[in-house]
């Protein structure tokens, strides 16, 4: 596969996973009031809110055009990594899609109502995890899939199936 393949099929992915993500949020704000709760199982629930922060709702008083311009030097930082990874480094590969896919979605959100719509709420009794949505999601999966690809490569695991040696 040519490199410029390789960067269209991860950006396939990146652009699908920001429009999963738009998609899902449509629903959910289509569908569901604000602060309405439904519980999904006993540790899962649908949980319609709005985030002005980053993760955590942290910098959720930062102004939302600065908001907007950080997410996209990020991302443009990210890019930067992602098309100087070696073409070997397949999880690294899809990890920073999953990053730019996940980052996507969220300044969409931003640029066009000054906050995130989140939905997902992991909760145990009085406990409850921070509602986050699939982007978060995608970013905490792409953020494992570049770590693990670093500690593949640092123990120096083949991260592909090489041909076996000849002889």
């Amino acid at each position: 596969m040519t490199k410029t393949t390789t960067l269209a099929l991860y950006g396939g992915v990146a652009l699908g996973l920001a429009a999963l993500d738009q998609w899902i949020k449509r629903l959910v704000v289509e569908t569901m009031e604000l602060y309405e709760r439904i519980d999904v199982m006993p540790f899962l629930s649908w949980f319609h809110t709005r985030n002005t922060g980053i993760a955590f709702s942290f910098l959720s008083g930062f102004d939302d055009t600065a908001m907007v311009a950080l997410t996209f030097a990020v991302m443009l930082f990210i890019g930067f990594l992602a098309v100087r990874t070696a073409g070997s480094q397949h999880l690294a590969r899809l990890g920073f899609a999953f990053i730019l896919g996940g980052a996507l979605g969220n300044i969409i959100d931003r640029a066009m109502h000054g906050y995130v719509v989140d939905y997902v709420l992991l909760h145990a009794g009085s406990w409850s995890f921070a509602v986050f949505n699939l982007a978060d999601a995608a970013i905490s999966v792409g953020a494992v899939l570049v770590i693990l690809q670093e500690f593949l490569d640092w123990r120096g695991w083949p991260t592909r199936r090489d041909p076996p040696p000849a002889g």
